[in-house]
């Protein structure tokens, strides 16, 4: 009796486990003739389309635009009236489908490495397509993000995924798009929320065992760079050989810095290695922003819902930065990395720095078009544009305003995507519990 009463607890968890996935399955393929029509469309690069049409042949963006004909057969067609309609939304710096409950779960987190030179790790190979935290990031706009490694000082390499795939072959959007590198603190400050406070004494120089650690990774591209110019090797160095895309522009170093003096010596990595480098974090990229625009150094910011990095700036210093970047001309991306809420309120940011400078089409391209180009993705997404792929989600209200967002429909490579997860699994359970209509 027992054993059975064991099958039967079993067999229903297995049932109510399969219900709640059964309705986020990826779809399939798009073919033929797909049109969104009436819609407000906001590009992704500055320009608004009132009442437009979007015609989609096999996922590709063909015409946008208004008097665009429509076949009365075999089409699908989706009528956005009275909606707004954007392209979807990117994380340009996620560890999305590596860590799935922080500080909990280990055997669910898979995203740094030991050592401090891992210049060989690639995060793509751990990415966990079935995460649970996609399908809220779905639900909220977000299509794609690049996923990075962390642990170490060259942490690995990361690729941009895009959300709604059975495996991570599939959802690969762009390989090995670049190497991750986390410079060393000049500063060490105690550890209040927002980071600052006063410097910690202590009896060494943090700024020379910073500087010391700069000259050893220094040293680390210099023998790469030799070791990449050599015709053949009696052995492979796997660690030297994963660099070889830096040297040939074909990946991006994205440098995680927060400080003036960090984002200095990045620049002086683009000097002697003529890197393309992107700065990650950039809490005090205001400081210096003139300086990173001739050195045509992108930016992107990690979170914009925070406390000032020094008790020095003002309280709305980083709602403030993205327009002091956009004033300068730097071309930068809005990002969220907070554990707290798992990266869905990155379109948020976004609005709190069109309350604070951005124009609201500015602001939507950094979360869309800027952070495209940022990961170097944006020849294929990034805007509502001829020859993209159609990944494009339509909203309620304004996908920047946290109280009228409601994202309702959302395609990506032209396939109309579920919007359920856990969160409204649970909120219909409870509605039918207490009989709320």
């Amino acid at each position: 009796m027992i054993k059975i009463i064991y099958t039967l607890t079993a067999l229903f968890a297995i049932i109510s486990f399969t219900k709640a996935q059964e309705s986020v399955y990826p779809t399939q393929e798009s073919k033929g003739l797909l049109f969104i029509t009436n819609g407000t469309v906001h590009v992704g690069n500055g320009t608004v389309i009132e009442n437009a049409t979007i015609k989609i042949i096999d996922g590709k963006i063909v015409e946008v635009g208004t008097n665009i004909s429509i076949p009365t057969n075999d089409v699908q067609v989706f009528n956005a009236k009275g909606k707004q309609v954007y392209p979807g939304l990117i994380l340009s710096s996620s560890d999305v489908g590596l860590k799935e409950i922080s500080n909990g779960v280990r055997a669910s987190n898979d995203y740094q490495e030991i050592g401090e030179y891992n210049s060989d790790v690639r995060s793509i190979t751990a990415y966990n397509s079935d995460s649970r935290v996609i399908n809220v990031l779905r639900s909220n706009g977000i299509l794609l993000a690049s996923v990075n490694p962390e642990g170490g000082i060259i942490t690995g390499s990361s690729s941009v995924v895009q959300f709604d795939a059975w495996n991570w072959e599939d959802a690969v959007y762009k390989m090995d798009a670049g190497i991750h590198l986390n410079m060393p603190t000049f500063v060490v400050r105690f550890g209040r929320r927002g980071g600052f406070g006063a410097a910690v004494t202590t009896t060494t120089d943090p700024t020379k065992i910073a500087l010391d650690k700069v000259e050893e990774i220094k040293k680390f591209f210099r023998e790469a760079k030799a070791y990449n110019q050599e015709n053949s090797h009696t052995n492979t160095n796997l660690k030297l050989e994963a660099t070889k895309g830096l040297f040939e522009k074909k990946q991006k170093l994205y440098i995680h810095a927060d400080q003036v003096k960090q984002m200095l010596v990045a620049i002086d990595f683009v000097k002697e290695f003529n890197f393309n480098v992107v700065i990650v974090g950039g809490s005090e990229s205001f400081q210096i922003a003139d300086i990173l625009k001739s050195a045509n150094i992108a930016v992107i910011l990690s979170e914009e819902h925070a406390l000032p990095a020094t008790e020095d700036d003002d309280i709305d210093q980083p709602y403030k930065t993205p327009a002091v970047l956009q004033k300068a001309g730097v071309l930068f991306a809005l990002n969220d990395n907070s554990d707290n809420t798992r990266y869905r309120n990155v379109s948020y940011n976004a609005g709190t720095a069109a309350t604070y400078g951005l124009t609201k089409e500015e602001a939507l391209s950094a979360i869309t078009l800027n952070a495209a180009k940022i990961l170097g993705v944006d020849d294929k997404t990034g805007s509502i544009e001829v020859g993209k792929d159609a990944n494009i989600i339509i909203s309620a209200g304004d996908i920047l305003d946290m109280k009228s967002s409601s994202v309702e429909q959302a395609f990506i490579q032209g396939r109309k995507i579920r919007l359920e997860n856990k969160q409204t699994q649970l909120y219909e359970r409870y509605k039918y519990k207490y009989g709320i209509k």
